[in-house]
């Protein structure tokens, strides 16, 4: 496993084969298969610590926050251009929930739940969040954008959101 992390974060998910972990290793492939019956569990293995370091970092951010939002929008930021091949891993392709320690994903996303107050503005936050750190990977951006301040307006965004709705909660 650590030497598929370091392929990964070096080189990126095509370096993530069995051959070539066992030659970083010096052993054969069909050794790996003992401890991982194929690519695909490999994959959710990288998947699954990527979570648990995204949800850790995450949790971290919120325990020191004045701003529980911008404390997730940051940590969120970091964490993906910190880790740009695991994010990308981890959040790009289908996650493989049947491979998954079971109940990784919701421990992740319990904090989340708790700050956006439902599952629903919980999704949006992260799409919110992925679709920025995604174009920002891919630098899609212009040269000129102050990706600070775009960072800032989506966190106001997301803040206005949850406050319309705890407002309405308290008038109604």
């Amino acid at each position: 496993m650590a030497t598929a992390r370091r392929l990964l974060e070096a080189e990126g998910p095509g370096a993530v084969t069995m051959r070539r972990i066992a030659d970083e290793m010096g052993i054969r492939a069909p050794s790996l298969y003992k401890h991982y019956p194929d690519k695909r569990s490999l994959e959710a293995a990288l998947k699954a610590e990527g979570l648990r370091e995204f949800g850790a970092a995450l949790s971290s951010a919120l325990a020191k926050a004045g701003s529980p939002i911008g404390a997730i929008a940051g940590a969120y930021r970091s964490y993906a251009l910190e880790h740009p091949h695991l994010y990308r891993l981890t959040n790009d392709d289908e996650l493989p929930r049947d491979l998954l320690p079971p109940g990784l994903e919701e421990s992740v996303a319990a904090p989340l739940i708790a700050v956006f107050g439902s599952r629903d503005k919980t999704r949006v936050a992260w799409a919110l969040a992925h679709g920025l750190v995604s174009l920002e990977l891919s630098r899609r951006f212009p040269p000129d954008a102050d990706l600070a301040r775009v960072w800032q307006a989506a966190v106001r965004a997301l803040e206005a959101m949850t406050t319309k709705e705890l407002g309405a909660a308290r008038r109604g």
